[in-house]
């Protein structure tokens, strides 16, 4: 059996003909275009229900999904907050020195400098580049910009990454 991989989560409807507004888990929403089907996995169910794609559109950064089946806003109003699934195999593959999100959360993060700073917890997006946020006992919440300069050696093997910091970005 292959694995489900989490792609995004159904934020709101959008019109009344049941479209779904997708918080989308990956920098390139586009790549939903490439989708026939998905797994949907509504709030408090364990269940995925398979679902074949109707429409796909982007829209303000967001993707508008039309699922078979459903023509209406009360058909779709109930998958609010629900997650999107796929195949494993469906996967794209990376370029160099690229990472998918769900590999880098729980990184133990390291600075030359100060050692240990904690545990990767979230990866913000939006803006120019994404945020890695960090959380551990000593530093709190430290937030480095997605980008060489900063990031130096992540190694998924370890589970390790290693950065460069600088003045301002603890406190």
């Amino acid at each position: 059996m292959t694995e489900k991989i989490r792609i995004g989560q159904i934020i709101n409807t959008h019109g009344i003909r049941g479209g779904l507004k997708v918080r989308t888990f990956t920098d390139d929403p586009e790549r939903f275009y490439d989708l026939d089907t998905l797994y949907v996995e509504e709030p408090g169910k364990k269940q995925q229900e398979f679902h074949e794609i109707e429409k796909i559109q982007i829209h303000k950064g967001f993707v508008i999904l039309y699922l078979k089946g459903f023509e209406n806003i009360n058909d779709v109003e109930h998958y609010k907050n629900a997650y999107l699934f796929i195949d494993e195999s469906l996967m794209k593959t990376l370029e160099e020195d690229t990472y998918f999100i769900r590999d880098l959360i729980g990184l133990k993060v390291y600075s030359e400098e100060e050692g240990y700073l904690g545990i990767l917890k979230d990866v913000l997006r939006g803006g120019s580049n994404e945020v890695y946020v960090i959380r551990g006992e000593q530093y709190g919440e430290v937030m480095i910009p997605a980008v060489g300069e900063f990031i130096k050696i992540v190694d998924l093997e370890k589970g390790e990454m290693h950065v460069e910091l600088i003045e301002g970005m603890i406190e």
